[in-house]
């Protein structure tokens, strides 16, 4: 039940960086979550500077769009947590081929019964 809720959770984030809808990505961060990017790992603490981030990511043109594949959730048995570990891309709006892959990994927490990120890191591993 919690993987499948994990996987429902991300395909939601998935859908709202297709459409561009920051609000929707907003209840899927915990409120201090913390993600470091790929290539220059920068850090991004709390969920206010991530939607910032999203917002600007979301006015560039060609915007591009990056989708997190999952590969593998582990449950916790001692706590409300998960780690997802899995593959992303990066594709600008109307391309065929990712501008960027790579491999990342997610923490997740439940929190009164919904699945948040407290935790990414996005590790660069191919671009075009």
């Amino acid at each position: 039940m919690s993987e499948i809720a994990i996987r429902a959770r991300r395909a939601l984030f998935n859908r709202a960086i297709a459409d561009g809808d920051a609000a929707a990505i907003a209840p899927l961060l915990a409120r201090d979550c913390v993600m470091i990017t790929g290539s220059d790992s920068a850090v991004i603490a709390g969920r206010v500077a991530q939607l910032k981030v999203w917002k600007r990511e979301f006015a560039h043109t060609p915007r591009t769009v990056y989708t997190r594949t999952p590969e593998r959730i582990d449950l916790s048995p001692v706590e409300p947590i998960a780690m997802e570990c899995g593959r992303w891309s990066g594709i600008a709006a109307g391309a065929a081929e990712p501008l960027a892959t790579g491999t990342y990994a997610a923490k997740w927490r439940n929190v009164a019964g919904a699945w948040v990120i407290e935790a990414e890191i996005y590790v660069t591993t191919g671009e075009a």
